[in-house]
């Protein structure tokens, strides 16, 4: 329960002894989204925390809320589990929200990972045009919507909720078939742990509803809340050179605005990376011990 009232629902994998690592979804995800191999997790001593950002899942909307305002959130999950000084990565439309909790919680954060994050729209971040660049037409089609604002934007994402349901129930590979994807990407949907989390976390999606998913959309195209120069903890930046999903230009000016940050782009990755366990095992141990990954910079 939030201070205001709200349920959160979380999931804890791995250690649970091990260094605490809260991992904010991407848009739209849910607690789930997480490597299915749990003993990965076990092996490398970390106990992940995984929750439906406000309005997914299980958790409650909180209606028009910003960037900052998932760092009260994931601060009353820590305080409930006990966690002092943790670690936050975000993937995707994750990525925000772990800057915003390493922005606003420096005393709790460790240190925080944006993975394919998303660059903030309008001064001080990337002017629509830049925005938008190299983002596939489904992206450009849906930011739209948001743009346009919610009473726009819910009915259209029902819509693809729908359809994204019915094509996963048959194969899950097919989630992003409408994408004009790179070929890492394509190779990473049709891996079985990949089809069994996004059959898992759409299924609880498509419980549910577009609630969270309609207020991740409204509130990236909307002033965060906080500034990443204000970010003091370190951060490591990972991004892919064929994303089209979030294209590099995000990775790029994230690269150049959060302070002092270490930057890692994987050339021939895009939106999901390459090598999951891999990946894993290095944001783990930047999140706790501050090891760079190799070819970072």
């Amino acid at each position: 329960m939030t201070p205001d009232g709200r349920t959160l629902a979380f999931a804890v994998w791995g250690d649970p002894d091990g260094f605490p690592v809260l991992a904010l979804h991407g848009t739209p995800g849910c607690r789930l989204e997480r490597w299915p191999h749990e003993e990965l997790y076990r092996s490398i001593g970390e106990c992940l925390v995984t929750h439906d950002r406000a309005g997914y899942g299980r958790s409650d909307r909180r209606h028009g809320r910003r960037v900052a305002d998932e760092a009260e959130d994931v601060q009353a999950i820590a305080d409930h589990l006990g966690f002092e000084r943790f670690g936050v990565t975000g993937g995707s439309g994750g990525g925000p929200h772990a800057l915003a909790c390493a922005a606003l919680m420096p005393d709790r954060v460790v240190r925080a990972a944006c993975v394919v994050g998303v660059a903030p729209l309008g001064s001080p971040g990337l002017e629509q045009a830049e925005w938008l660049a190299g983002q596939d037409p489904e992206n450009v089609k849906e930011f739209g919507w948001a743009m346009a604002g919610e009473d726009v934007l819910s009915p259209e994402l029902e819509r693809e909720l729908e359809k994204i349901v019915a094509r996963v129930a048959v194969d899950p590979s097919t989630i992003l078939d409408s994408f004009e994807l790179s070929e890492t990407d394509r190779a990473e949907l049709a891996r079985p742990e990949q089809m069994q989390i996004i059959r898992e976390s759409f299924t609880e999606q498509a419980a549910t509803g577009v609630a969270g998913w309609v207020d991740d959309d409204l509130a990236f195209v909307k002033p965060w809340g906080f500034a990443v120069d204000q970010i003091s903890v370190p951060v490591l930046v990972r991004y892919g050179a064929t994303d089209v999903l979030v294209p590099p230009a995000h990775g790029e000016w994230l690269a150049a605005n959060v302070p002092g940050c270490v930057v890692k782009l994987d050339d021939e990755a895009g939106h999901l990376g390459s090598d999951p366990e891999r990946e894993i095992v290095e944001i783990f141990h930047w999140l706790r011990d501050g090891v760079r990954p190799p070819g970072s910079r």
